[in-house]
Formats: structure tokens, sequence, C-alpha cells
């Protein structure tokens, strides 16, 4: 049964953390003699690829100059989520996080999934593309572990890897043969992330009296116990004694 509305946006801040390791990619033009022309931060969006690439099709000649200068440019996009059995656990596990002196709040054990994402990269000549490609591949071996805030509940870091699973280059031409081609560089990601449900906040029992009676008669007490935490890990504890005298 689906439990009440919950929202933890892991998804959104998976994908966003996704973003960020792409954001910095830079491609410089040089001379034979190895002096930089020009140095460009190359446009980085969520989007299909094949929006892009229908654009082109659709420009005139006078057009594709402007185009051109636009690229290279890459996008990103979810292709697939699968179900990751191999990490899963006991789904009735509990997981409580103290938020504040009075109160904690609950959550079941996260569900682990694979999200499938393809990044493109679009290029007019083979030199960026290459530039780009090689500032990639270097931080994955095969992969790269981010660590998020929050995914598995309120102050909490989960590590979430990030797998560079295959690399396709290809060269597709606008018209015909002859015509000049576009270079785009596909590399598949798997992101390794964990799903949380709804999470529950309960009252945190702030002090503990105890009685202790005198059995040989019930309306005396012997002794009373009065427990009171002072902090996360000790608790101040106060025992007094009463004497059937001052009873």
């Amino acid at each position: 049964m689906l439990a009440d509305y919950f929202y933890n946006k892991t998804i959104k801040r998976t994908i966003g953390a996704f973003g960020t390791l792409f954001n910095n990619i830079i491609v410089r033009r040089q001379t034979a003699a190895g002096a930089v022309l020009n140095q460009t931060r190359v446009p980085f969006s969520y989007a299909p690829r094949q929006k892009f690439l229908a654009r082109l099709d659709e420009i005139t000649k006078t057009e594709e100059q402007r185009v051109a200068i636009k690229l290279p440019r890459m996008s990103f996009e979810i292709t697939g989520i699968s179900f990751d059995t191999n990490s899963a656990l006991n789904r009735m596990n509990k997981k409580k996080i103290v938020v504040g002196d009075t109160s904690a709040t609950r959550v079941f054990q996260s569900v682990p999934y694979d999200i499938s994402i393809t990044l493109s990269v679009v290029a007019k000549n083979q030199d960026d593309a290459l530039q780009i490609v090689e500032q990639i591949l270097p931080t994955f071996a095969p992969e790269y572990t981010l660590s998020l805030k929050d995914l598995e509940g309120a102050g909490s870091r989960t590590d979430v890897p990030v797998i560079l699973t295959d690399i396709t280059p290809e060269i597709t031409y606008e018209g015909d043969f002859a015509s000049r081609g576009i270079i785009i560089w596909t590399l598949s990601f798997t992101v390794k992330t964990r799903f949380t449900g709804e999470t529950q906040t309960q009252g945190l029992i702030t002090d503990i009296d105890i009685d202790f009676m005198d059995f040989t008669s019930r309306d005396q007490f012997f002794s009373e116990i009065s427990i009171v935490p002072d902090s996360a890990d000790e608790a101040v504890i106060t025992f007094n004694s009463t004497n059937d005298e001052d009873s």
C-alpha cells in the first residue's frame, strides 16, 4: 500500500550532481605553433541529442555558419531506471536519525536503483570532440563516487557511484555523404542511487521516573529514581531513598 504524500527529490538531486561533473569542460583553438587563439567553455544541458540534431537538419546554408559557432556542445538525458537486485537489503530495516532534543526521524531501509544516463558530445571537427572526451575519461576508472546529502534521511550523506559503461564515436552527415559531417561521441553511464520512502517523526523520552515500593506495605515507597537525559550519550540519575518513618 502506498504511504502518504512524500517527495524526497532523489532523482533531481542525483541528476544535478551528475551534471556538475561536466560543467567546466574547455575547448581551445590553437595555431600550428601551439599558441592559443581562443578558449571556450562547452555548453552543457539536459536535453535529448535528437532535439538538437533535428534543429541542425532544418537550417539553411546561410544559417549553418551561425549554428557551427554553437558547436561543440554536450547534452545528457535519462534513458532508463532499473532495480539493483545485487545491492538490495531487507526492506523492513529501519534507520533512526535524531534531529533534535525532543524528536527523531525514522525511515525504512532505502531501495537501490540504477539510473542509466547517456551523455552526448556533438562537434563539427574531431579535435574538438577529442579534447572534450579526454577531459572526461581520466575521472572515471571506470567509476567516480559522488557524496550527496540527505538521500537517506535528514542529516545523512550517501555515496553514489557513477560508472562509465560504454563509449561510442560516430559521424553523421547533413544531407548526402559529401556534406559536412557532425561528430558525435556517446558516453553511457550507470548511476547507482538509493530511494527512500516516507519519513516518520517521533517524540523522544526526555525523562523517566521509577518508583520502588516496600512490598510489606503497598502504601509506602521504598526508593525513587529519576533519569533525565543530559546529552545524546549521557543521563543524570537521581536516587532518593524514603524511610518508613518519613512516610
